[in-house]
């Protein structure tokens, strides 16, 4: 086994001797098979009750009809978490493989698989160092990476304007205006008078 284990490691991990670690497979519990194994007669389920029948479950939360905790708790205040702007990141090491004089954007970070998902846009931060000269468009970048870009002899610009998402173009987004009618020309309902009954 040792020698095998050691053949292992000097070989590297394939798909062929990729094992689990030991404990991290367990035993399966056998339910019903005698007394004396204590998961015997009623299998662990108990006496009767909603719970000791098949398919009986309870919600996660639900307290017998009981009002439940999470309804019994006072909800108060905003919370601006939806409206949270969530930035990728991205460090100088990660920016090494890029030639010189190359335009980092969110394109071509995403093509490197640097950056992934949604999100609203690029931060850039100042682990590393850079040694070349690169053009950095992204929506922020803290003041360390700052400092060693343009001491690389790189640029920081403001990134293109983003499509919009729906698909839609700028002009179709833009609904015309409708010209303003003149006094003059909207109708004047005549008023209704009462007439008295003699």
């Amino acid at each position: 086994m040792k020698s095998e284990a050691k053949k292992e490691k000097a070989a590297g991990l394939r798909l062929h001797n990729l094992r689990l670690r030991p404990g991290a497979r367990h035993r399966v519990k056998r339910l019903g098979c005698g007394e004396s194994s204590g998961h015997g007669k009623t299998s662990g389920k108990g006496h009767k009750g909603q719970k000791a029948r098949s398919g009986g479950s309870l919600r996660l939360g639900f307290e017998g009809g009981q009002m439940p905790l999470i309804r019994r708790l006072p909800k108060r205040g905003f919370n601006n978490a939806a409206f949270h702007k969530h930035y990728a990141i991205v460090n100088l090491s990660e920016l090494a493989d890029f030639k010189s004089g190359s335009i980092v954007n969110e394109e071509s970070l995403r093509a490197a698989n640097l950056v992934r998902g949604n999100f609203y846009g690029i931060k850039i931060l100042g682990d590393g160092e850079l040694k070349h000269g690169l053009t950095i468009q992204a929506e922020k970048v803290s003041t360390a990476a700052r400092e060693k870009i343009e001491k690389a002899g790189g640029t920081i610009a403001a990134p293109e304007a983003k499509a919009p998402r729906n698909g839609a173009t700028e002009a179709s987004a833009e609904k015309p205006k409708r010209a303003a009618r003149s006094p003059a020309s909207r109708k004047v309902k005549p008023k209704k008078t009462k007439v008295g009954k003699k």
